[in-house]
């Protein structure tokens, strides 16, 4: 562990929260950083990186490095013998097919805990590895809305929450990953040091605000991928695979074994719309965001959404939100003079 991470020998720390990382197979790097960015800015001050107000470690069952899904490695530098004494033990998962590859140490330590009173932190399929340790039956997790039909296979005991950034339940956090990592710790600690301290962290990490676990986004149709529906389900997934290439009902009716008749009529049924219909306010709901969080210009957005040119694109925009895609970019782009 480098010197940065301690504070000096003749200083004696006592840390308002302690941590404990376990990183699992191909764990994913974003939760993560975002998460432990967020406990040493909170831990110091300014931006110095000292384990002062929290304390972390990195754990696993060996120390030998553990490769995330991007190739990068981290080595762990305690064993679980070598364990101290913890508030929280955060897991963070990565590919599901690597849950196999999770040593079984790493469920007896995760286990022996948990009947400490030490509360589990799941972070991405983190939640995986938690259920997997036989922690999670009968209660909430947190989990992607992409995992959901994964994890209901995997531990039909549990109860799978998709509208929330982070659940709690019964001493066991969990969120789906990505940026929601950094709502999570902050919530914490907010909670053990402090709002000022525990808000610290977000104006470094260029952060405007702090989402409360409710403030979390559907995709579009996002129901259509649970209607109960095999051939809907799988519609809307494709869908969202080929945004940016411009295609046909048929073809979309050919690859799942149906005609388009009878596509029409499921969608019909499950979406009040056709699967073209869908598709193309699926398309449009996408160029809205980009038109917002990208300067490409209106009209390689509308290629890149699937539109064969900018002024059909332009044509579909506006009859969906009553203005053109430029006016709709400019008006809320505008700064106040």
């Amino acid at each position: 562990m480098s010197d940065l991470l301690t504070t000096n020998a003749n200083e004696q720390i006592d840390p308002d929260v302690r941590f404990a990382f376990i990183l699992t197979p191909a764990f994913t790097i974003l939760p993560l950083a975002g998460f432990i960015d967020a406990v040493r800015h909170s831990s110091d001050e300014a931006d110095r990186s000292r384990q002062v107000f929290c304390h972390w470690d990195v754990l696993s069952h060996d120390k030998e490095p553990v490769c995330s899904s991007s190739g990068l490695s981290i080595a762990p530098w305690k064993t679980y013998d070598e364990a101290g004494e913890y508030d929280y033990i955060v897991v963070v998962g990565g590919l599901i097919d690597q849950l196999d590859g999770i040593h079984a140490d790493t469920f007896e330590f995760l286990q022996k805990q948990h009947a400490l009173g030490t509360k589990l932190v799941g972070l991405c399929t983190g939640s995986f590895a938690i259920a997997k340790a036989g922690l999670l039956g009968g209660k909430r997790a947190a989990i992607h809305a992409h995992h959901r039909p994964e994890f209901m296979a995997m531990f039909p005991e549990s109860i799978p929450i998709e509208n929330e950034l982070y659940v709690s339940d019964d001493g066991i956090l969990t969120c789906p990953g990505g940026t929601a990592a950094i709502d999570l710790a902050v919530e914490i600690l907010i909670e053990r040091c402090g709002r000022s301290r525990g808000m610290k962290g977000l104006t470094a990490l260029v952060v405007d605000e702090h989402r409360m676990a409710h403030e979390v986004g559907r995709l579009p149709f996002q129901d259509l991928e649970e209607c109960g529906n095999w051939r809907v389900e799988q519609a809307i997934k494709i869908m969202r695979q080929k945004l940016r290439e411009p295609d046909t009902t048929e073809h979309l009716a050919a690859m799942l074994g149906s005609t388009v008749r009878q596509l029409n009529r499921v969608f019909l049924k499950h979406a009040k719309a056709t699967p073209q219909e869908v598709w193309r306010d699926m398309r449009l709901q996408h160029a809205r965001w980009r038109l917002m969080n990208s300067k490409r210009t209106v009209t390689q957005i509308a290629y890149e959404c699937g539109f064969s040119d900018s002024s059909h694109f332009s044509r579909w925009f506006k009859t969906r939100f009553g203005e053109t895609p430029r006016t709709y970019r400019e008006q809320r782009l505008a700064k106040p003079r």
